[in-house]
């Protein structure tokens, strides 16, 4: 079983890293080294991976990935993860904080988030791992007079070339409708609020149209109403909380803004059918 703490760890950027940027090529080895990688943990910055080769396992919010091909991997913020098992893998990595992000790049990722890893062509793997080439580069050139804008501007390209590939993804429905606009902004405003506003009415309120109009975009695009995303936002949480860390189910309710504990312990069955209890003991390692 990993071993848990009251609340879920994050992870900053090392001291040596103090630009808010860090980007390296790693071999299977190194990963082994890294204890951190093995065990639950968030990120306090946004991580991209670019597998060139190899096999491997990652745990991402519940859900198991199993990555056999050149594969893109982007990992936001406040997503929980951790690295299950590699096998032969080359990889690069950049960690880069939002300070570093161009603005329009952090409001795409914020738009996509959360994604799953992403195989890609021959052509682009080629194009992404000499970009990651150039940044690294940049990266150890410490006493260069432009250091930091180069290799901010450089890891920013390649930042360019992970959103082009999860948005050629998403192209399907890129002839973007007003409902798919309503619906990817009700869904930025919902992480970001979804502690202290439950209602639907609260993020009509945010979003200045009316509840019935919020509803019928969300059902529309989901297949699901404003309140399913609420509670499913609410129970994702909820899930992290008891999986990665030892807090009570009644400590947990009240973190997630539920004075009512009762009312909470039926959400939680409603939604995952088990109580709280139940799903902490059978996701133990």
């Amino acid at each position: 079983m990993t071993s848990k703490s009251k609340s879920i760890p994050v992870n900053t950027l090392a001291k040596e890293f103090d630009k808010g940027i860090a980007v390296g090529k790693y071999p299977i080895a190194d990963l082994r080294l890294s204890k951190e990688a093995e065990y639950s943990h968030r990120h306090d910055y946004h991580f991209f991976i670019l597998q060139e080769k190899g096999t491997s396992y990652f745990e991402i919010d519940f859900e198991k990935h199993q990555i056999k091909e050149p594969s893109v991997i982007y990992i936001a913020p406040n997503q929980v993860h951790r690295v299950l098992k590699a096998e032969n893998i080359k990889f690069y990595l950049l960690a880069i904080n939002n300070e570093n992000l161009h603005s329009e790049y952090l409001k795409l990722l914020q738009e996509i988030s959360p994604t799953k890893p992403l195989p890609v062509s021959s052509k682009h793997l080629f194009l992404i791992s000499q970009a990651f080439l150039l940044c690294i580069d940049l990266f150890e050139e410490r006493e260069s007079k432009l250091y930091l804008p180069s290799l901010k501007d450089s890891c920013n390209t390649l930042v360019s070339l992970f959103l082009s590939q999860y948005l050629e993804k998403s192209k399907q429905v890129d002839i973007i409708s007003r409902f798919y606009l309503i619906t990817k902004a009700f869904k930025l405003v919902l992480d970001k609020n979804f502690i202290q506003d439950k209602r639907p009415a609260d993020y009509a309120q945010k979003l200045n149209i009316s509840v019935s109009y919020l509803n019928e975009c969300v059902k529309n695009t989901t297949g699901f109403h404003v309140t399913y995303h609420i509670q499913q936002r609410v129970i994702l949480e909820a899930k992290r909380l008891l999986y990665h860390s030892d807090k009570s189910v009644k400590e947990i309710a009240t973190e997630l803004g539920y004075e009512d504990y009762a009312y909470f312990s039926r959400l939680f069955i409603k939604s995952t059918g088990m109580t709280a209890l139940t799903f902490r003991n059978k996701n133990h390692d």
